[in-house]
């Protein structure tokens, strides 16, 4: 079945000569007109050429996996979009472009169920990223701290109870949050997606030729690598299997 999907060019021609400069702008406008052409070959590489110039935004990532989605080159569609993402997390349309591509991939892989506490937790501590609950930490230390001392200055008991109460509940805010931004910091540290390019590629229990094969992943399947031992890549799946990769066959986001 054949998904209805329609490309649009992120172009942002006010601001190009801001962002890329002027020989970078004027790729740019090239690599669209390649791409309303339909010569996506040629798109792709005046896209690729920007990238190595050193400038990178989600417009032209979110181009390139159109670009290589029109290719039918599945593998590098996602990854592109995927990386647009990771730029502009709330882009409706780059998330569309992705689901649409995801949609063209072989694997069908379940992710593991999570308990009602754990999708409970996920949802509180992926409200904010782990900086952010790092600076929420420090405004409830300074309410804290204010409250502690207006608690000391105060002559009304019955200010001093709530410059108290404040406080300790201020105190007990900043554990919380800083627990949370610990974690979260752990989680990105350990955060390191990757995408196979291959068209197919065997998983195998160790890091060698010789070692058995696990499982079979085709282009386009999102992993978690884990590990790197020389030429292979630790990963592991969103249902849990893990196994080695030879590294070629994955480009890491």
């Amino acid at each position: 079945m054949k998904n209805k999907i329609t490309f649009i060019l992120l172009m942002f021609i006010s601001s190009l000569t801001l962002v890329f400069g002027q020989n970078n702008t004027a790729l740019f406008e090239e690599a669209n007109k390649a791409y309303n052409e339909g010569n996506y070959p040629e798109a792709i590489t005046k896209y690729q050429s920007i990238l190595e110039t050193g400038n990178h935004s989600a417009a032209i990532y979110y181009n390139l996996g159109n670009a290589y989605y029109k290719s039918s080159e599945i593998g590098p569609s996602i990854y592109y979009f995927e990386k647009a993402l990771q730029l502009a997390p709330n882009d409706t349309d780059i998330q569309n472009n992705l689901a649409f591509a995801k949609n063209m991939t072989i694997d069908a892989i379940e992710p593991l169920p999570k308990t009602q506490l754990s999708k409970f937790v996920n949802n509180i501590t992926d409200v904010f990223t782990y900086n952010q609950w790092a600076w929420i930490a420090v405004f409830f230390a300074f309410l804290c701290v204010i409250s502690f001392l207006l608690y000391q200055f105060a002559y009304q008991s019955l200010k001093k109870r709530i410059y108290f109460l404040i406080s300790g509940i201020a105190f007990l805010f900043i554990i919380g949050t800083v627990a949370i931004a610990y974690h979260e910091y752990g989680e990105a540290q350990q955060d390191r997606p990757a995408i196979v390019f291959a068209a197919e590629t065997i998983v195998k229990s160790e890091p060698n030729l010789r070692s058995q094969e696990v499982f079979t992943l085709h282009e386009g399947t999102k992993v978690q690598v884990l590990d790197t031992v020389s030429n292979w890549k630790k990963i592991r799946l969103i249902d849990g299997k893990t196994g080695w990769i030879i590294s070629e066959d994955i480009n890491e986001l």
